[in-house]
Parts: C-alpha cells; sequence; structure tokens
C-alpha cells in the first residue's frame, strides 16, 4: 500500500498544487523551511565516517557548476529567461531521494550519498555569486548582493547538514531516532513538490504580456539537458566503475530547491524549466527502473 502511495505521490503532489494554485501559493514562504528539513532528516540517515570522496565527484562537480556557465553563456544571446532556466536546471544539486534509486539500479548507494552532500555545500558557496553575477538584484552594490544571496540560501543548504553532525556526536539516541524517520522526508518532498507547483502555475496565470513560446522554450530545455546530463553523468561515471551513481548524481536534481532559487533570484518564469525538469527526470528514473527490473 505504502509503495503505490509512494508511486503516485509524484503526479498528484503535482496535480494538485496546480488545480489549488491560489491556496498553495500562499504557502510559498513555507519553502526554504521544507528543504531545511527535508535535508536534516536525509542527512541523519549518513554516517559520516563512512563516506569517502573520489575523483567521479570533482568530475561531476566541474560539469554542474562550469556546465551552468556555459549553458548560461550559450543562450543568454537567444533569450535571457530560457537561459536562467538552463542554468538553474544544471546549476541545481541532486535529489535527496537520488541515493535511493541509485541503489535500485545497482550503483553504489555511499558514493552517490558523499556527492549528494558535496553538491549542495558547493551550491550554497558558489549561488550566490552566480546570481548576483546575472544581475537580478542590480539595486545592489555586488558585494551586498552576495551577502544577502548567502544569508538566505546558506542556512537552507549549510545548516542541515552542520546540525546533523552536531546529533551525531552530541546526542547519537535522538539521531539514531530521526535516522528511522526518512519516510517523513518524503512527504515533506511531496508537500514541497505541490507549493512550488501552485507557486508556478500562479505566476503563469497572472504573468503579464505571457509569451507561450518563451514557455515551451523552457519546457524542451529542460528535456535535453536532462537527457544529456544522464548520458555525461553515465559516461563519467563509467570511468570509475560506477556509472549508474554518475548518472544519478549529475541528471536527478533537487527540482524543489531549483524551482524555489529560480522563483526568488532569477526571473520567476525561469522556474518553467526546474518545473518541466521534474517531469523529465521521473520518466527517465521510471525507464530505467522497468529496464531493471525487465533484465
Amino acid at each position: 500500500m505504502l509503495q503505490k502511495i509512494k508511486t503516485w505521490m509524484l503526479p498528484l503532489a503535482m496535480l494538485s498544487g496546480a488545480f489549488f494554485y491560489e491556496f498553495f501559493q500562499q504557502l510559498a514562504f513555507l519553502t526554504p523551511y521544507l528543504i531545511f528539513s527535508m535535508l536534516f532528516i536525509t542527512y541523519c540517515k549518513l554516517s559520516f565516517r563512512d563516506l569517502k570522496f573520489s575523483g567521479l565527484h570533482l568530475w561531476l562537480l566541474a560539469v554542474q557548476v562550469v556546465g551552468c556557465l556555459v549553458v548560461y553563456g550559450g543562450l543568454v544571446w537567444f533569450d535571457p529567461v530560457v537561459a536562467q532556466g538552463g542554468l538553474i536546471c544544471v546549476l541545481a544539486p541532486t535529489a535527496t531521494a537520488a541515493a535511493v534509486i541509485t541503489g535500485m539500479l545497482g550503483g553504489s548507494v555511499a558514493c552517490l550519498a558523499a556527492y549528494t552532500l558535496m553538491s549542495s555545500l558547493v551550491v550554497a558557496v558558489v549561488s550566490p555569486l552566480i546570481f548576483t553575477l546575472l544581475g537580478e538584484h542590480s539595486d545592489m552594490t555586488f558585494w551586498n548582493s552576495v551577502l544577502f544571496i548567502c544569508r538566505q540560501v546558506m542556512p537552507v543548504l549549510i545548516l542541515p547538514f552542520a546540525l546533523a553532525l552536531f546529533l551525531e556526536k552530541a546526542l547519537p539516541s535522538l539521531h539514531r531516532q530521526l535516522k528511522k524517520l526518512q519516510i517523513l522526508s518524503f512527504y515533506l518532498w511531496a508537500l514541497g513538490l505541490t507549493i512550488v507547483t501552485g507557486k508556478t502555475v500562479y505566476f503563469i496565470v497572472y504573468q503579464e504580456n505571457a509569451d507561450i513560446t518563451e514557455e515551451w522554450w523552457m519546457a524542451a530545455l529542460a528535456l535535453v539537458i536532462c537527457v544529456l546530463q544522464f548520458i555525461l553523468g553515465r559516461r563519467i561515471g563509467r570511468r570509475y566503475g560506477d556509472p549508474v551513481s554518475g548518472g544519478q548524481g549529475l541528471g536527478q536534481k533537487n527540482t524543489i530547491l531549483a524551482i524555489w532559487m529560480a522563483q526568488v533570484y532569477l526571473n520567476p518564469l525561469s522556474s518553467i524549466a526546474p518545473a518541466s525538469y521534474v517531469l523529465w527526470q521521473n520518466m527517465i528514473n521510471s525507464w530505467q527502473l522497468w529496464k531493471k527490473r525487465k533484465k
């Protein structure tokens, strides 16, 4: 029964957000708290003593950070909003649920867990610089803009890690209890997806001078980026004997965080790209799981 609920939770969450967007967009202020809670519970599952970092992680990070700038630079001449959508689809860190899919596909859960942590921490550091360089906060000086974004992004991404590490050392009994509550992270993720979907639909409905063509371009771009990231990740991972972890690490994104960052720090319309990415990555994961079961 629980497995059936999980299977249908994604489409139900997105449909609920889309149909009841007037209500759920009012809950948008909860998104950073949901992201914090999801990451915190996920990090409590990790045993930090067992995390090992390798060259695979460095290559994936290079693609994630450098690749987002290449995508933006290659598309900004065409349409700045489309370019921002592409940037956030590449920059977004690995999804907290990626380790589960990796295990089901036969990859290394420990390797993927280490990269999930690393990619989130790197995004917390580099995203304020990147968003500031895009000039969305042009009313501020460069460093004031960087500090403004840091104050909002870093607590969401770094404090969960610090708190989980503190509990593991100082309160191991509480840490063990939280480690058993991983299902809670799944439901928080579903609620967060419902809220960000509602806010995205609300913005699309009430935007002035809507450009439908631009929105379709972003959805198509998200598909291309999604497929390329899975393929490239697998090719890099194959060099280190773990194509599954490479593909999931680069291809499966924390789209709730991506949508939230796009809505807050970029042109809100650019959030259509990561919102579309949700569908594409889950279609690819579903196909991979079906292919694995068939074998």
